[in-house]
């Protein structure tokens, strides 16, 4: 008999793990993981299959969970996905694998996530696989940026016999993945342990290259790159656009996650890089970078954290397994509530001024649009305040390279396949659709991948 629910991951206690910053599930152990591999019904139709961006053989791997056969899963997963630890940890499974599991439909869905990040986890423990790249192509592709879309569209393109150099802006690799996501979501290490994969494959990494800058891509061309892949992601803040955004206190969730996250803020003062924190913290968004921010605030000291959201829960892009975490850690969430100006006494933040709403008509989003309700203004007392909601691309690339177009969001324009204006130049990710998630980002550079061996192969 199929047993109903998931096998339950442990987790630290919420009281406890408000005072660090280590990871919250525990994870599987292997008689957790095979119980709940068996749960799969092996179906043939696969629609997880078709749920994954990346195309991961996923009942083939759960199969050989099941056996026991851990290092032939990895190997299974590795096929199609080169970040399955950071995967199994950050992906949307409930809305994309499992949210068309077909056990899904009667019974709580195949922990699919929790499965990829248990195989991913004891290979690590035991040892990765290396995995050998074909003969040498003798065409060289030049990555720009060290995110989940470069980090992808460059192992790929190694396992087909090209010599790969990616170029980052920062002095680590990995992008979003270190600067983004807090330690106790996604562990460094991890994410450490992925990109040493591909060093273990031969791609080369290029650290504090800032192209635009440093090197344009036209100039990366007329070094002999065949071709030049553009995944530099989406890395510039929004604001909210109201007044007394330049008080001392204000962040955006960009500068407040990297300050931790990249610059070791969170192990002071092991690292000299503090980030200052008040007692009463608001965070603006209702993503999982809010989450994200909202959470880090309380393991860096803060008596209350404030989540102000326009919509209402339903409505909340923030995955519900971070939501319920964040609330059961203590964060407080205010739903239909808008900030409207920020007020500081010397320069120095005090309150946030913010309306009630109510939820209209669907907007471009296809969600209720919130407007406000009249005379419903009221204040909070705030020390902090972290503005999340949402990122755009930076013009640097864009705009220090001949003929690249992009939209009037600022994107670069390019096709299903990552082909931009420029034959020899593509694109994937963030760069191309706005901020989105790790494994949408993934999907799309996979695909660029296989255009640009088609285009180098052709010269």
């Amino acid at each position: 008999m199929i047993r109903p629910e998931q096998v339950p991951m442990r987790e630290q206690d919420p009281r406890s793990r408000v005072h660090n910053f280590d990871e919250v599930p525990l994870g599987y152990s292997e008689m957790e993981a095979r119980e709940e591999a068996a749960r799969c019904l092996k179906c043939k139709t696969a629609p997880c299959v078709a749920g994954c961006p990346v195309q991961v053989d996923i009942p083939g791997f759960i199969s050989q969970v099941e056996q026991g056969d851990f290092r032939a899963a990895a190997a299974t997963i590795k096929r199609t996905n080169n970040l399955p630890a950071v995967c199994g940890r950050v992906c949307p499974q409930e809305t994309q694998c499992q949210g068309v599991c077909t056990l899904g439909r009667k019974f709580e869905p195949c922990g699919i996530g929790r499965l990829e990040r248990f195989v991913a986890d004891w290979e690590m423990e035991h040892g990765a696989r290396t995995h050998e790249p074909p003969p040498a192509t003798g065409s060289r592709v030049a990555v720009v940026g060290a995110g989940p879309a470069g980090l992808t569209c460059a192992a790929d393109l190694r396992m087909l016999g090209h010599e790969v150099t990616v170029l980052e802006a920062l002095h680590e690799p990995g992008g979003v993945l270190m600067y983004g996501i807090p330690e106790f979501r996604l562990p460094k290490e991890v994410v450490n342990h992925e990109v040493e994969g591909l060093r273990r494959m031969g791609v080369a990494f290029e650290m504090n290259v800032v192209v635009g800058k440093s090197i344009t891509v036209d100039e990366l061309l007329s070094e002999g790159y065949g071709a030049v892949f553009v995944g530099s992601g989406a890395g510039l803040p929004r604001f909210l656009g109201i007044p007394g955004e330049t008080l001392i206190g204000v962040y955006s969730a960009n500068e407040f996650l990297t300050r931790v996250n990249l610059m070791r803020a969170w192990r002071f003062p092991e690292y000299d890089t503090p980030v200052k924190v008040g007692r009463q913290v608001a965070v603006v968004g209702g993503g999982n970078v809010a989450m994200d921010a909202a959470r880090t605030a309380l393991r860096l000291g803060a008596e209350k954290v404030t989540v102000l959201y326009r919509r209402t829960r339903q409505e909340m892009p923030a995955r519900v397994e971070e939501t319920h975490h964040a609330e059961e850690e203590g964060v407080d969430m205010q739903y239909l509530v808008n900030p409207v100006r920020l007020e500081g006494r010397d320069g120095i933040l005090s309150d946030v001024v913010c309306l009630r709403m109510e939820l209209g008509p669907p907007d471009d989003s296809g969600r209720r649009r919130p407007v406000p309700i009249e005379d419903s203004e009221f204040s909070l007392a705030v020390d902090t305040l972290i503005v999340a909601v949402g990122n755009q691309p930076h013009p640097l690339v864009p705009r220090t390279t001949r003929g690249l177009e992009v939209t009037k969001w600022g994107t670069v324009q390019a096709d299903e396949q990552g082909a931009t204006s420029r034959p020899e130049i593509f694109a994937a990710g963030d760069i191309v659709t706005g901020a989105a998630t790790v494994i949408s980002a993934m999907g799309a550079a996979k695909q660029a991948a296989v255009a640009i061996d088609a285009y180098v192969g052709k010269q």
